[in-house]
């Protein structure tokens, strides 16, 4: 069940770049690490209702429906391009202290929350990942399904906290310099756009 091949393969797919790795690290550099560690866990629970309509069967709709997948599909691009322009059109500076409430833990773990959830190739991925590693012969194989995902979910925080932790450790260079805080809200404002672009022009 879990075997090498699934920790070296879940190990590949958490630590390649994507929504709730650009999320995490944008906030690690803007607020800090604590911050961080929220935008982590917000985006490890946005995983949950993907495992859960997998071990439930409910991926198979999504599978079969253009009009939900479509749905759900479209209402993700949105939300990442509106991602994208709050970005672009924050001009805060950075700092290393922020007493500010307007992003506060809850707010961040919502967030990061909603960029994963509204993101229906999650689904379709856990449909045709998970049971790969289900044994052939096992009495419950639901039981191994959510074990599965939960090792899945442990090492996507892991990872994601490492990500923020990482880029915490270079908020002094970008908070002395005005000019990279500016690239750096057009790069992450650009990623959200491409992110978006790509899963509005993405298949099943």
């Amino acid at each position: 069940m879990i075997t090498l091949e699934f920790l070296i393969t879940s190990l590949i797919v958490v630590v390649i770049p994507g929504t709730g790795v650009v999320f995490t690290v944008s906030t690690g550099l803007i607020q800090g690490r604590k911050a961080s560690v929220f935008a982590a866990i917000g985006c490890t629970a946005g995983i949950v209702p993907h495992l859960l309509a997998t071990t439930l069967g409910l991926a198979v709709v999504l599978h079969t429906s253009a009009v939900a997948f479509q749905a759900l599909k479209f209402a993700g691009v949105a939300y990442l391009f509106y991602v994208a322009y709050a970005t672009w059109r924050d001009k805060t500076a950075f700092a290393i202290e922020s007493n500010s409430s307007e992003r506060s833990a809850p707010t961040i773990v919502v967030k990061a929350f909603l960029l994963n959830i509204l993101n229906p190739k999650l689904t379709i991925f856990f449909l045709a990942f998970l049971p790969q590693f289900v044994e052939p012969a096992a009495t419950s194989p639901l039981a191994q399904l959510l074990v599965l995902s939960g090792v899945f979910m442990a090492m996507t925080l892991a990872i994601f906290v490492m990500y923020g932790f990482l880029a915490h450790a270079f908020r002094r260079a970008v908070i002395e310099s005005p000019r990279v805080q500016a690239w750096l809200r057009r790069g992450f404002a650009a990623a959200f756009v491409g992110l978006g672009a790509n899963l509005a022009l993405s298949e099943k």
